[in-house]
């Protein structure tokens, strides 16, 4: 597990000392560590938190092939992000005793699961990552007004792009396949998050010696 520098965990003990739900969005490009950084943000506050990615609402892929969006799967285009928004008003609106029910990516199927992910009511920090939180169109736009922060995960390029390829192989991508992909549909989709960087609450630095805000 990535050790999170010691400043940001002050910025979520803030949060919390709030005392009412909490949602905290990750953004950044594929690749930049966002589900890494949930991850470690959730055992380090196991009792307060749960994780609730954005990938959940992935299309699936039998929609995608009626759409005629296989080729470019991870666009924004190819989730369902109205759904997304449904889902964090109800999380900002969620009854004492509530459950509810979030999707959830499985990439060993490359496909969204339904009811995945039961939501506590207790739930004090909601962790909710993915690439398109910042965007301005659509459904995309509603969302950063529903988040309490938004953090930009900011990496090395060298780095980013030696991750996704790994992925990509290790999740059945030949390794010239997985650069095509890359090149074709995650770097167009890089570019567009790059430009929302300045929308974030904070830029997050795995290395930083302070927080950018």
């Amino acid at each position: 597990m990535p050790v999170v520098p010691a400043h940001y965990l002050g910025r979520i003990a803030e949060l919390l000392a709030r005392g009412d739900r909490v949602i905290l969005g990750l953004t950044g490009a594929p690749g930049a560590g966002k589900s890494s950084l949930a991850a470690a943000l959730h055992a380090l506050f196991p009792s307060e938190s749960q994780v609730v990615p954005m990938d959940g609402f992935h299309l699936a892929n039998v929609e995608l092939a009626r759409l005629n969006l296989r080729h470019c799967k991870g666009a924004p285009q190819t989730f369902d992000s109205g759904g997304y928004v449904e889902l964090l008003k109800r999380l900002r609106k969620q009854k004492m005793g509530e459950v509810i029910y979030a999707p959830e990516f499985r990439r060993d199927l490359e496909e969204p699961i339904a009811g995945a992910i039961p939501v506590f009511s207790e739930t004090q920090l909601i962790i909710t990552e993915g690439n398109y939180l910042l965007l301005s169109d659509g459904h995309w736009s509603e969302i950063a007004s529903l988040l309490d922060e938004s953090w930009y995960v900011d990496i090395e390029q060298s780095l980013r792009i030696e991750r996704l390829t790994k992925r990509h192989e290790q999740f059945g991508k030949p390794h010239a396949h997985a650069l095509q992909w890359i090149k074709q549909t995650d770097e167009p989709n890089a570019r567009l998050i790059e430009s929302t960087r300045e929308r974030a609450t904070l830029i997050f630095d795995w290395n930083a010696a302070k927080v950018t805000v």
